[in-house]
């Protein structure tokens, strides 16, 4: 099954590695693997991450991976989309996921 990240998806990977990397660009660069890592075993197991709260759809769930949350949709048999990657006690932005 392919992964695509979105562009957000991405571009908030960046943001938050850049925020990191002010205290530890080591922990930044660890953390950004750790990040795509984990939503590299969607490939083998799609339904690894518990459905999204705020959403309650089975299509949409998530992949926690320590403080982050990383929002992705099951949108087809083949395709698993990123749609993006947020802090965990931050409120999910459903403009960014729908």
């Amino acid at each position: 099954m392919e992964i695509e990240w979105s562009p957000l998806a991405i571009e908030k990977v960046v943001e938050l590695a850049k925020y990191i990397a002010k205290d530890s660009p080591e922990a930044a660069l660890d953390w950004a693997n750790d990040i795509f890592d984990s939503a590299e075993k969607l490939q083998d197991h799609p339904k690894l991450g518990r459905i999204v709260p705020e959403i309650n759809e089975d299509d949409y769930r998530e992949l926690l991976e320590g403080n982050y949350r990383v929002i992705y949709w099951l949108g087809s048999p083949e395709k698993i989309s990123i749609l993006t990657v947020c802090h965990g006690k931050q409120l999910l932005p459903l403009n960014e996921v729908q």
